[in-house]
């Protein structure tokens, strides 16, 4: 079977796999209590280890909208609503340490992301961050990076930025082609890209990512082909190469082209293949799902030795623990419990400023989930996973090798009694691999659209 035919065969609806369980089957939904107490256990076990956790800060605001994106946004031109969104989110901050009884906490990441962070001008930035990073620990390897739009990113954020830290910065490029831009809302130059690019190395950042989409309207092998001889001019460190995921019942801004405006799965395919192969033949390695990388990057050196993680921030170079979601609808992960924030600003700040945390749900997972979900990282991570354990037999893992048999005649996964190896072939259909060990979406399949398409 040749990969276009594979391709149609496998290019099903099935979840992204930034968690397990997948947020539309979490069902317990923990108390505040039952929450800050995983999050406690977590620190203290991590603690031992000098296992730093981890912050994600969401910023909503846009000034526009991208109709791709599937972010959690607040589309306003008024500056004025960043001030009063800065102080709301260091009281939750405040109420979390006030809470878990502590005056400050180890940290080794922080990730700012939305939304558009540089939304917020230099000194809200400087403020927000100051007053944070006075109540927490750093560990001596800290990571501190950021989401940007070239678009609205000076020179003064960037400064700020590093003055403060920060080595890691990504920009949102998507697409060069002018049709598709103006199709997705997300208009902006070359030059404009390459002079944020240039700024941030200039002053000292270590990381520069870009962010791409494939399948987007009206993109095709040439304009993919043209967006990339451009990226590669500028040699970013790492690229994330994303699938375009239309969810219309989601988000209804996407609904302003129709699916006849976008590639079919094989074209969709092709421009992906394309993208991989001018990839490759630069010296990108691919590490995980999307993701690509210069051989010096920290998360190729990652990859070698095993040590890469995934959680709601994307792929980091080492397992770090919990993750604190700070800000409307962010989500957090104490690994063995989830809690996502209010969806609804207005929501979000009112809880807060009633002393409670505003969590609206949740997940804690029972022991079949944390056993899976430690199965479904290790693909997702290593192409790889292993179920020897005694504590491993006799469960649903028994009946992986029947649930694989298919992708393994198809040279997608190599398969023995107790482990499953994803073969290079096998690499683009991660998300359809991982889709056998879901025990919850094998005993519910949904009966509405929940997910994006896995190609």
């Amino acid at each position: 079977m040749n990969k276009f035919e594979l391709i149609s065969k496998y290019n099903v609806p099935g979840p992204r796999y930034t968690s397990y369980p997948t947020v539309p089957y979490w069902e317990t939904n923990p108390t505040e209590e039952q929450w800050l107490d995983q999050l406690n256990h977590a620190l203290d076990i991590n603690l031992e280890k000098n296992i730093g956790a981890a912050v994600y800060m969401h910023i909503p605001f846009c000034e526009s909208l991208c109709t791709y994106c599937g972010c959690n946004t607040r589309i306003t031109r008024n500056h004025g609503v960043g001030m009063p969104y800065v102080e709301i989110m260091l009281k939750e901050w405040d109420l979390y340490l006030k809470k878990l009884g502590r005056e400050k906490i180890l940290l080794s990441e922080l990730h700012l992301g939305g939304g558009t962070p540089t939304f917020l001008s230099p000194n809200e930035l400087k403020y927000l961050l100051t007053r944070f990073l006075s109540k927490v620990i750093l560990t001596s390897s800290k990571e501190f990076s950021i989401e940007v739009d070239p678009r609205v990113t000076t020179f003064e954020h960037l400064k700020t930025l590093r003055e403060l830290g920060f080595i890691r910065i990504s920009l949102g490029v998507q697409d060069f082609d002018l049709r598709v831009q103006q199709a997705v809302h997300r208009v902006q130059s070359v030059d404009q890209v390459k002079l944020v690019t240039d700024q941030a190395r200039e002053i000292g950042f270590e990381s520069v990512n870009f962010d791409l989409i494939y399948g987007l309207p009206f993109q095709n092998l040439q304009s993919i082909k043209n967006t990339f001889n451009e990226v590669i001019q500028l040699r970013p460190d790492r690229i994330a190469y994303y699938s375009y995921a239309h969810v219309p019942w989601i988000k209804a801004s996407q609904r302003r082209f129709t699916e006849a405006d976008l590639p079919s799965g094989e074209e969709k395919r092709k421009l992906y293949e394309m993208g991989l192969e001018i990839l490759t033949r630069n010296q990108y390695i691919e590490i995980g799902m999307d993701h690509f990388a210069l051989k010096k990057d920290s998360l190729n050196h990652a990859m070698n030795k095993g040590e890469l993680h995934r959680n709601f921030m994307g792929y980091t170079s080492r397992y770090v623990s919990p993750l604190f979601g700070l800000g409307v609808s962010a989500i957090g992960d104490a690994w063995g419990a989830f809690s996502q924030n209010e969806k609804l600003l207005e929501h979000y700040q009112n809880r807060i400023e009633k002393n409670e945390l505003p969590l609206l749900r949740g997940h804690l997972l029972t022991d079949e989930d944390l056993l899976i979900r430690k199965h479904i990282l290790n693909l997702m991570t290593k192409f790889y996973t292993r179920w020897e354990d005694a504590e491993d037999q006799g469960n649903f893992l028994s009946q992986i090798p029947y649930r694989l048999a298919e992708l393994q005649e198809d040279g997608l996964v190599d398969l023995t009694k107790n482990s499953c190896i994803i073969t290079e072939e096998g690499k683009p259909f991660v998300r359809n691999i991982c889709m056998a060990f879901d025990v919850r979406l094998m005993r519910k399949k949904p009966d509405t659209m929940l997910f994006s398409q896995t190609i």
